[in-house]
């Protein structure tokens, strides 16, 4: 966890971005690796957010 406190806020944006282009592109092909991209993209944005608002 100590990895993901360390990382800014738009580290945390890119890799939820990126996320979400990778289970775009896996879709069809993998059902599993979609739902997985999914997931951590969404978690990579939430807490970005949290961490922007907190800094605040």
């Amino acid at each position: 966890m100590d990895f993901i406190k360390n990382l800014s806020s738009l580290h945390l944006y890119m890799i939820s971005v990126l996320c979400f282009v990778g289970a775009n592109l896996m879709r069809s092909k993998s059902i599993e690796l979609y739902y997985c991209l999914l997931l951590v993209g969404v978690l990579g944005f939430v807490f970005g957010l949290t961490k922007r608002i907190k800094k605040r």
